[in-house]
């Protein structure tokens, strides 16, 4: 005998998603541009141009005007060729550093997610389908094994569902109900 149990939950199709999307990127295309500007100037171009700054001003400005580490650097080329083995190196233990030795980048992390709706939103979905993947993963197995559902197994997946319901249909983009929802799974509440 199966137990005719009910758990629906309104998705959206990935053609609704699509359009959001396309609608969204029509009416923020000039904030777009701004972003991907500010990306690839700071991210790039301003990268090469401070470090051919430095090694520029350092040189002419330092090592010129010594003569002992005029000896050591007697070209321009031979500092670029030994600041560049030095510092490529000890900035990339550096940005190790930064991403896995210290909180600060989990606290960034936290941040980007915690201001980010999208991000956020992806969290809290993955987390309820894990929870609806678990229950339905405990009702085949003991459907696959002849066994009933009992009342309490009943009563909770009605009351994981009614949750869920409550929940996805009063949840917005704009409100904060998604970052509560996060810091209720932090806290080991759901």
């Amino acid at each position: 005998m199966i137990l005719n149990t009910r758990i629906t939950i309104k998705l959206a199709s990935e053609v609704d998603i699509h359009h959001f999307f396309i609608r969204h990127m029509r009416k923020y295309r000039g904030f777009r541009g701004w972003f991907y500007f500010r990306q690839g100037y700071s991210t790039y171009f301003a990268f090469i141009l401070a470090a051919i700054n430095a090694l520029t001003v350092t040189y002419f400005l330092a090592v010129e005007e010594y003569p002992s580490l005029q000896t050591i650097f007697p070209t321009f080329e031979l500092y670029v060729v030994t600041i560049s083995c030095i510092g490529i190196p000890f900035l990339i233990l550096i940005g190790y550093i930064h991403y896995k030795r210290t909180a600060a980048y989990k606290s960034e992390t936290s941040i980007l997610f915690e201001s980010n709706p999208y991000s956020l939103r992806n969290i809290v979905n993955n987390q309820i389908n894990l929870q609806i993947n678990l229950e339905l993963l405990k009702m085949l197995s003991k459907l696959l094994s002849n066994e009933k559902l009992t009342e309490p197994e009943l009563k909770e997946i009605r009351d994981l569902e009614k949750r869920l319901r409550e929940f996805t249909k009063t949840r917005k983009f704009e409100e904060k109900q998604d970052l509560s929802y996060l810091d209720k799974i932090r806290d080991n509440q759901i």
